[in-house]
């Protein structure tokens, strides 16, 4: 099989999709799913910007990805990406659930996709331009977006009651639902939550399960620093 180029920097959607690379690779032996070819993108340099990355990903930004199985079709947006990976390869469903037999479930998994995408993520990212990027400190922006971030990772906590992953039956599994969702709340420290796992104790324990599979820790460090 031909590997499949990542494109790819150390963001929490850069994350995600070198997770679920790693997971699947994991997962699944060669001839089901393919190495692949990371390609770290310097984004102190506006790489993401070029010429020839905008013909990956018109949007420019990270992570995109060329499945060189299928004619080097292109993938932008991190969880359009995770989507397409457990699509193509991952038949058995160990990450993903299955769209026919499983309809529920399936949607559950991409509600909570769509739930960081539409909450988590932005909200987050603002918190973190307004505290370090912005030329001058706006404490309503600040707070307004950090209240913002704490509600949703309440909405988080309640779903993990009793529970050890957001999707599945009774305790849950392990699935792309968490994978697309951990970067970005195990990133906490840029929003001011004092006492955050006495706060949030069953998102705490979350980030702590996952963070402890050896798979997610080397996935963490790709690209590595140069």
């Amino acid at each position: 099989m031909a590997p499949i180029t990542l494109y790819t920097a150390s963001t929490p959607n850069g994350q995600k999709a070198a997770i679920i690379f790693e997971e699947l690779k994991a997962a699944y032996p060669p001839t089901v799913f393919p190495d692949y070819v990371v390609r770290p993108i310097k984004m102190s340099a506006n790489e993401q910007k070029e010429d020839w990355f905008l013909k990956i990903n018109p949007n420019g930004r990270i992570p995109a990805i060329s499945d060189g199985n299928r004619g080097d079709f292109k993938v932008f947006e991190s969880a359009a990406i995770i989507l397409y990976l457990t699509q193509q390869y991952d038949k058995e469903f160990k990450l993903g659930f299955d769209p026919v037999h499983d309809p529920n479930t399936y949607s559950e998994a991409l509600q909570w996709i769509f739930f960081l995408h539409g909450g988590i993520g932005p909200m987050q990212g603002q918190v973190g331009h307004f505290k370090r990027a912005a030329p001058e400190k706006i404490p309503y922006a600040i707070k307004r977006y950090e209240d913002e971030v704490k509600r949703l990772y309440s909405v988080v906590e309640t779903r993990l009651q009793d529970r050890d992953y957001l999707v599945g039956p009774g305790r849950g599994r392990y699935s792309i639902a968490d994978i697309n969702m951990f970067p970005w709340v195990n990133r906490h420290a840029i929003v001011d939550i004092e006492n955050f796992d006495t706060t949030y104790p069953n998102v705490s324990a979350w980030l702590k399960r996952i963070n402890a599979r050896p798979v997610v820790e080397k996935a963490l460090g790709i690209p590595a620093s140069s």
